[in-house]
């Protein structure tokens, strides 16, 4: 078996790099968002997406860091319940970012003429309402860990015996626990099956991009990548990323669900897989997007000048 002695700050010394990389492609684009004259709605949806990710790893940093130091005043009730709630929401708002990052990019690249075109936000108002609408929807169905998640301390402790961890989800009813897990899956439904449809309409796309640019290129002429097409292929490896992580949670998940001795390395590999899209989605984003390049580029030459000075 694993021991949290190993596990603990294994978790910590993957999951902090992901959140300081997180930080840095938030604020890089802030900056691009606020310094560029024109506004784009795929910059916002990026914004998000890394502060999503890093609610997730900060909440689930948190709680395992309580569980490898053995802090006893803390977590209480509230503190589970919080800090739990903030990672479940977060988790099912980077599903529905990631999904509406998709719909976007495919929409920037679809031709002018294409009735898909339409549906690109006009507006980052109109962004902004959008996310307003996916954190109440996602608020709305973790509302039951506000009731039924309480902390270890305040149950019997006989029961739980020496186990590391602090936060306990109560035994719910049938009826609540059914109609919250049927809400969840439809709501990962919707998202995943919109971001598979935008995705293969994304590679319909660029392939034929790729059939005319192939065409087009004669030698001694360099084909110039429009910055459109070097997006989407970025986008494109982010849901790739995504729904490998996603599915092979689940599938783990199952498996431990449906196993009553489960090894605490199959629970250790549960975790990692539930965050691996939230640790490595920023540094894709750092080496694919030139704005993201630069600005590390940037930074990594700084580091160096004042080191050496």
């Amino acid at each position: 078996m694993v021991s949290s002695n190993i596990k603990g700050p294994m978790f910590l010394f993957l999951s902090l790099p992901g959140i300081v990389g997180n930080i840095f492609v938030f604020v890089n684009y802030m900056c691009v968002f606020f310094w560029d004259t024109k506004k784009k709605s795929l910059h916002l949806i990026l914004i998000h997406l890394a502060f999503t990710n890093m609610i997730l790893l900060f909440s689930k940093v948190t709680l395992k860091t309580i569980e490898r130091f053995g802090l006893k005043n803390f977590p209480d009730d509230a503190d589970c319940k919080t800090f739990v709630y903030l990672e479940r929401v977060a988790r099912g708002l980077s599903i529905c970012t990631s999904s509406l990052l998709t719909v976007v990019q495919a929409t920037t690249i679809s031709p002018r003429a294409s009735v898909r075109a339409s549906f690109k936000p006009a507006s980052t108002c109109c962004t902004l309402s959008f996310f307003l609408f996916l954190w109440i929807l996602n608020s709305l169905l973790s509302m039951n860990l506000l009731y039924y998640m309480k902390n270890v301390s305040s149950l019997n402790s006989s029961q739980f015996g020496q186990s590391d961890r602090y936060c306990y989800f109560l035994p719910v009813g049938q009826t609540v626990r059914w109609m919250f897990l049927i809400l969840m899956a439809l709501r990962d439904f919707l998202f995943l099956g919109l971001m598979g449809w935008t995705s293969v309409y994304m590679v319909l796309i660029l392939h034929k991009h790729h059939k005319h640019a192939r065409y087009l290129q004669k030698p001694k002429v360099l084909y110039h990548i429009p910055p459109e097409i070097r997006a989407a292929h970025s986008v494109l490896l982010l849901m790739l990323c995504f729904l490998f992580f996603y599915w092979a949670d689940c599938i783990i998940s199952l498996c431990v669900n449906s196993s009553l001795d489960s090894t605490s390395f199959v629970l250790m590999i549960r975790e990692f897989l539930a965050v691996g899209y939230a640790i490595l989605s920023p540094f894709m984003l750092m080496h694919r997007d030139r704005h993201v390049a630069e600005c590390f580029a940037h930074l990594r030459k700084l580091g160096k000048y004042l080191f050496c000075h």
